[in-house]
């Protein structure tokens, strides 16, 4: 079965993907004023196969630290699979979307960034209808399709990562980042960077997450995974925990809600250094899903809870028992264990699952998913597991993590990122039983030393 459902996914990305041939630290609070604050656009990101908003989100954040309000960039989510969608059904969404955010920011025109397989959504809508076009300013096409003219007219900036370097998009100015790895084009700072003066004429005065004063807001969608259908009728709540046990703080939940059809939460009022979980519980179930990042630092309408239902999915490939931990471990940034001291390392209670076996640089995977396999108690971190090893973006790992119920211990997992100096990032969550209870861990895609709380 899990064969099938694996082989079956590999087989709709290969199709799909046939469509698509730094700032010195300011140590202040808050963001920087915008420069020609009234010339902002908001900004639309399209993203690609098995993707999510999530991987704007990190830009967003920059964007912000320099002087866009937060409400200004969104994600135009969808079936990246098509099981469920249409690319015209995604183009209607975009109209709906533009229509919305140009009425809300009294704006002339979006800018409009896609990704991968959100390159070919992107250029097909432009090319769509010159009504369309006319209501975007800029295209900001990464690490995509190629083209031969300028989609809609609309003036590009093509971003191109590892790989071909012959690449170009005709008429656009087209940005080279060689060493750069295909998820990696979206969130990186000199990604940013470029975007950033392509669509205002002027150069970033940071590329730095700054932290925000006061209190941050946060919002976001809780959607299936990889389809992102909203995660309909589940109870949200979130809790403030110790960042040193993951275990919850306070006298209850920070927020508590039941999601709509969208899956849209928030927003959510929270400190921006502080931890939090981000529980999903379902009342047709007796599973839980506990979603843990790092401290958000400010304002993030971009948080994404990526789930799925007990049993269907991502989840069948997987196994459950009470002695063992299920953890979920994702980075916007392709996680790299074959290249020696280039190299990044992921250590859980201690065990680095980052191997050549486990996550080369040419699997390009963002997704760590380590339970034990076999449910024999014995571990293998050196040897991937075949039915998630075919899939994009994705690897699995047979880790033995005790678990108990309720929990009596804490997982340790450290992130520690290729060409990052300093201290690794750190996340501790409880020991959950992955009978009952699943596990997502969020690293942030950029490593920033703390030099603020």
């Amino acid at each position: 079965m899990m064969r099938r459902i694996s082989a079956a996914l590999v087989a709709v990305f290969l199709v799909l993907t046939g469509l698509v041939a730094a700032a010195s630290p300011v140590q202040a609070g808050g963001s920087h004023p915008p420069r020609h604050a009234a010339k902002l656009r908001p900004i639309v990101f399209v993203h690609g196969f098995f993707g999510s908003g999530s991987q704007y989100e990190t830009p967003a954040r920059r964007f912000a630290s320099n002087g866009y309000p937060a409400r200004y960039v969104e994600a135009q989510e969808y079936d990246s699979t098509f099981a469920t969608t249409t690319v015209a059904d995604v183009h209607n969404a975009l109209d709906a979307r533009i229509d919305r955010l140009l009425r809300e920011t009294g704006a002339d025109k979006v800018d409009l960034v896609g990704h991968s397989l959100g390159t070919a959504v992107s250029q097909s809508y432009l090319n769509s209808s010159p009504a369309r076009a006319a209501r975007v300013a800029h295209y900001v096409n990464l690490d995509g399709a190629t083209a031969t003219a300028l989609p809609g007219g609309v003036p590009t900036l093509a971003i191109w990562g590892e790989g071909n370097d012959a690449r170009s998009f005709a008429g656009a100015t087209n940005v080279h980042l060689s060493d750069e790895s295909h998820t990696q084009t979206v969130t990186s700072a000199p990604s940013f960077a470029a975007q950033y003066e392509f669509l205002t004429g002027h150069r970033p005065r940071t590329t730095l997450v700054l932290p925000q004063r006061g209190h941050v807001e946060l919002a976001g969608r809780a959607v299936l995974f990889p389809s992102n259908a909203g995660a309909e009728g589940a109870i949200l709540r979130v809790y403030q925990v110790n960042p040193r046990t993951g275990r919850r703080v306070g006298r209850g939940p920070v927020a508590t809600q039941t999601l709509g059809a969208d899956g849209a939460f928030g927003p959510i009022r929270a400190k921006g250094w502080a931890s939090y979980e981000f529980e999903l519980r379902r009342t047709d179930s007796n599973n839980v899903h506990h979603l843990y990042f790092q401290p958000f630092r400010r304002s993030d309408r971009l948080v994404r809870l990526l789930t799925s239902l007990p049993n269907t999915g991502l989840d069948l490939l997987t196994e459950h028992s009470d002695r063992h931990v299920n953890l979920i471990v994702t980075r916007n940034k392709e996680w790299w264990g074959d290249q020696g001291a280039g190299s990044d390392t992921l250590e859980i209670n201690g065990t680095n699952v980052l191997s050549a076996a486990t996550a080369p640089r040419t699997k390009r995977s963002i997704a760590v998913f380590a339970f034990d396999a076999g449910l024999d108690g014995v571990s293998h971190p050196d040897v991937s597991i075949p039915a998630l090893a075919m899939l994009p973006f994705i690897t699995g790992v047979d880790l033995f993590v005790p678990a108990a119920n309720p929990p009596a211990g804490v997982v340790r997992l450290a992130s520690r990122q290729r060409g990052a100096n300093g201290a690794a990032d750190v996340v501790n969550v409880p020991n959950w039983p992955s009978s009952t209870d699943r596990v997502s861990v969020q690293f942030d895609d950029y490593h920033q030393n703390r030099w603020w709380r």
